[in-house]
C-alpha cells in the first residue's frame, strides 16, 4: 500500500501545491505547543496544476526547489496533499482483534465492494478509529483510496524540489487539523457546526465540521483568479502586476466601486450558493460559525459583508493567532497570509497525529 492517510513520524515539512502556487510551511512542536519556524509562497506558472491536477512536475519541482532555497528547513521530509475530489472514503467495520498486517490483506481481498476502479489504478490507506465502545468485538476503520497518478504526480513534484514525500494526505483532513488551532478562537456562541469556506484561485471548497470532524466537503469552480483577470482587462496589467496591484491596494480609485465590491458580492452569492447545497443534502439548515479561508479572505470587508448577508458569525482564518514565530518570520506578511496556508498548516501538524 502506497500512504495516502501516514503514520506518526517526526516534524514534517508542510507542501500545499494549489492551482496558483506552492506553499511551504514549517513547524516544530516542543512541549505540545507549536512553533512557525518559517514558511515561503512560490507562485506556479500558468497551467503547471490545473484544477488540482498536476500537468508540469518538473515547473512544480523548479517553484519547490527555490523555495526550499529561501526557506532552508530543519528537514527535506514533507508531508503533501490531495484534493478530496480525488479520494474516495468509506467507514467500514472490521473485527477490532485483527492486526493491522491482516486488516490491509482483508482489505485488498474485498478492496472491489469498496472501490469502483481496479486495485491496480489505486492507491489506498485505512487507519483504525478510536472506538466508544471498548467492549464492541468491532471497529471502525477508515478506507481511503485514490487514483495512483494523482498520489503519484505529487510524490514526484516533491521529489523534483528535493524533498521526501513522507506523507501523502487529503485536504479536508489537513485543513481540519488546523481548525483545531482556530476553534478556539470561535467565541460568543455555543460552536458545533462550522463552515470553512477555502476560497482559492480557481476553485472554492466548502468544509463543513462537526465538533471538530468533517462531514461534509464540496467543490465550485469559482476563485480569486476572477478579481485579477477583472484587475487585467480594466487597467491594462499583467496577471503578476494586477496580483501585486490588490495585495499593496495601490489600484485607482474606480476599483472599489467598479471591480471590487462586484468582486465581494459574487463571492457572498458563491458562499451561500455551497451553503444551500450543504443544507439541501444533510439534515441541517444552518451552520453556528463561518471561517473565511485562501488568498481572498483577508480582502477589506468581505467578512462583515458575509456576516450582514447571511446573518451568521465570520472569522477569517488565522491557525496561528496563538502560536509563537521564529526569528526567520515576517510577522506582518504572515498576518496577510496566513487564511492561505490552512493546509500548508495542517499538512505541518501531521507529525502529530
Amino acid at each position: 500500500m502506497l500512504g495516502i492517510l501516514g503514520k506518526n513520524s517526526k516534524t514534517l515539512l508542510g507542501v500545499d501545491i494549489s492551482s496558483s502556487s506552492v506553499k511551504l510551511l514549517e513547524l516544530s512542536l516542543r512541549g505540545g505547543k507549536y512553533k512557525i519556524e518559517n514558511y515561503v509562497i512560490r507562485q506556479l506558472p500558468p497551467n503547471a496544476v490545473v484544477e488540482k491536477n498536476i500537468n508540469d512536475i518538473d515547473a512544480v519541482g523548479e517553484s519547490i526547489r527555490h523555495a526550499i532555497s529561501i526557506l532552508k528547513p530543519s528537514t527535506k521530509e514533507a508531508a503533501v496533499a490531495v484534493a478530496g475530489s480525488a479520494v474516495i472514503t468509506k467507514i467500514i467495520e472490521m473485527n477490532a482483534a485483527l492486526t493491522d498486517s491482516e486488516m490491509e490483506n482483508q482489505i485488498i481481498v474485498e478492496a472491489d465492494q469498496y472501490i469502483p476502479y481496479p486495485l491496480s489504478e489505486v492507491a489506498i490507506d485505512f487507519e483504525r478509529q478510536e472506538s466508544t465502545d471498548n467492549n464492541s468485538d468491532f471497529v471502525d476503520v477508515l478506507l481511503a483510496a485514490c487514483r495512483k497518478e494523482n498520489v503519484e504526480s505529487r510524490v514526484s513534484a516533491l521529489e523534483a524540489g528535493r524533498l521526501i514525500a513522507k506523507v501523502v494526505d487529503i485536504e479536508a483532513y489537513a485543513v481540519e487539523r488546523a481548525y483545531s488551532l482556530i476553534a478556539p478562537q470561535l467565541t460568543g456562541v455555543d460552536v458545533n457546526s462550522v463552515a470553512i469556506l477555502d476560497i482559492g484561485a480557481t476553485t472554492t471548497t466548502l468544509h463543513v465540521l462537526l465538533n471538530g470532524k468533517t462531514i461534509y466537503t464540496r467543490e465550485q469552480l469559482f476563485g480569486g483568479r476572477q478579481l485579477v483577470e477583472d484587475v487585467q482587462r480594466r487597467f491594462g496589467l499583467s496577471a503578476i502586476e494586477a496580483e501585486t496591484a490588490i495585495k499593496r491596494g495601490n489600484l485607482p480609485a474606480e476599483y472599489e466601486q467598479e471591480i471590487l465590491a462586484p468582486f465581494k458580492d459574487a463571492v457572498v452569492q458563491q458562499i451561500s450558493r455551497s451553503l444551500q447545497f450543504f443544507f439541501s443534502s444533510s439534515q441541517y439548515n444552518d451552520v453556528d460559525y463561518i471561517v473565511l479561508a485562501g488568498g481572498i479572505a483577508a480582502v477589506d470587508g468581505l467578512s462583515e459583508l458575509v456576516r450582514e448577508h447571511l446573518a451568521t458569525p465570520v472569522l477569517v482564518a488565522n491557525p496561528f493567532a496563538n502560536l509563537a514565530t521564529g526569528p526567520k518570520v515576517n510577522k506582518t506578511m504572515l498576518i496577510n497570509d496566513a487564511p492561505s496556508l490552512m493546509i500548508a498548516c495542517g499538512l505541518a501538524m501531521r507529525s502529530k497525529y
